[in-house]
């Protein structure tokens, strides 16, 4: 009885069983530390360089840009292109600014300030265009009926290696070896590239062909139109965009570890790390998520959560604390990303995912890069719990707005075919 009741809890992992998704979720393993690392080590370098909260808000918004302009774009291209050549392009790219990265760290001064903001934007362009090709072909691997299990598996990979990065990132920037960082990535990326060379080719359906940017464009276009007529899909990304914007604390971190909590051991990487240990655990016991069938209320509940995690965070003083706080946003966020990406996948045909992946992405990272400038800026004119506090109660108070005017998101469900759709009970 106990081991039947463990095993509905745990995680599961029967989308391993298909070997392209295997070999595609090994390529995400191999790469996730030195993925978060990096973005661990350039909002602390930009403040090494600068010491100024609000520039770490710049520098995300600086990868923000083609996170946005290649985010859509590249959900097009991904919906008229092999998916498997993609994949393969753009993570040789990602290797080749994460090389990048690692130079210019070693220039005198500890690196420079603008040709970070360069690198990380061609960055952000090559992940722009990855995530989303990545993130569509699952479907067609696994079937629409595990697909909330492979999203699963994936988050949940890519939060504990979020929890080494961070601690493995402070303890060599603490070192003084914040170079390192950036190799750690490169050498994944380059690891992976055979990984995604065996998987086979992937054409979205009634795709294959050639695209031109006028085409990308009046292909973003189309998205956009079949996004309207789907309020929950739209809802999706309304709800993510409030919870990152009016909550997301990474910009504030550094600061954070700089003067509240300097007294504590690595306290720069348990605060980093702090919110992906939630969402490991949250993923490990992701078994009943992944059988979710009232997922429009569970996501809001979530978010909820999110928000009064984040207003707490903001008041404590205690590094114990903080991170606890941060964990159970991390919890939260974990539940709500992996509902609100199986709905988008379940709810779109193949042709189109490509590009509603491609605005998820534009939304996931782009959210968050919009909360660091809103927190830098805010902590800098006035304070870190002020910032805080009023973000994750904003954050609640939309929730509870967001299921009153759009009855529809609050009632979605889960149908037993393995496909979406809204119910009015």
């Amino acid at each position: 009885m106990t081991v039947n009741w463990l095993r509905r809890l745990a995680v599961d992992t029967t989308p391993l069983q298909v070997p392209a998704f295997k070999r595609l979720f090994l390529g995400t393993v191999v790469t996730v530390l030195g993925t978060q690392m990096t973005l661990v080590t350039v909002p602390v370098q930009a403040y090494l360089l600068t010491g100024s909260s609000l520039i770490v808000g710049v520098t995300s918004i600086v990868a923000l840009v083609p996170l946005v302009i290649f985010g859509l774009l590249g959900g097009a291209i991904a919906d008229a292109v092999d998916r498997r050549l993609l994949l393969l392009v753009t993570s040789a790219g990602a290797a080749l600014t994460a090389i990048g990265l690692f130079l210019q760290s070693l220039l005198p001064g500890g690196g420079s300030l603008w040709l970070l903001w360069i690198l990380v934007f061609f960055q952000s362009a090559c992940f722009a265009v990855n995530a989303p090709t990545r993130s569509a072909t699952i479907p067609a691997l696994v079937g629409l009926r595990r697909t909330p299990a492979a999203n699963a598996l994936n988050m949940t990979v890519t939060q504990a290696g979020i929890i080494g990065a961070p601690l493995l990132a402070g303890l060599l920037i603490g070192a003084g070896d914040l170079p390192l960082t950036y190799a750690v990535d490169a050498v994944g990326l380059l690891i992976a590239l055979p990984l995604l060379r065996g998987l086979p080719p992937l054409l979205p359906g009634g795709g294959g062909g050639r695209i031109n940017l006028l085409g990308a464009i009046r292909s973003v276009g189309e998205g956009f139109t079949f996004l309207r007529t789907q309020p929950v899909l739209l809802m999706t990304f309304v709800v993510d965009i409030i919870a990152m914007v009016f909550g997301f604390p990474r910009a504030v971190l550094p600061e954070l570890a700089d003067t509240t909590f300097a007294g504590s051991s690595n306290a720069l990487g348990w605060l980093f790390a702090a919110m992906s240990i939630g969402a490991v655990v949250a993923g490990v016991l992701s078994g009943p998520v992944a059988r979710v069938h009232r997922q429009g209320a569970v996501i809001l509940v979530a978010i909820a959560v999110w928000g009064i995690a984040v207003a707490l965070f903001g008041v404590t003083t205690s590094l114990f604390w903080a991170v606890f706080f941060l964990a159970l946003s991390g919890a939260a966020d974990m539940v709500s990303a992996v509902l609100r990406t199986s709905i988008l996948q379940s709810g779109a045909p193949d042709v189109m995912r490509g590009r509603m992946q491609g605005v998820f992405i534009v939304v996931v990272a782009g959210g968050p890069r919009l909360g660091d400038l809103r927190a830098g800026a805010m902590a800098a004119a006035v304070s870190v719990p002020v910032t805080m506090v009023s973000g994750g109660l904003l954050i609640v108070v939309a929730m509870v707005v967001v299921a009153i005017v759009v009855p529809t998101f609050w009632r979605y469900r889960f149908s037993s075919g393995g496909r979406e759709s809204p119910t009015t009970g």
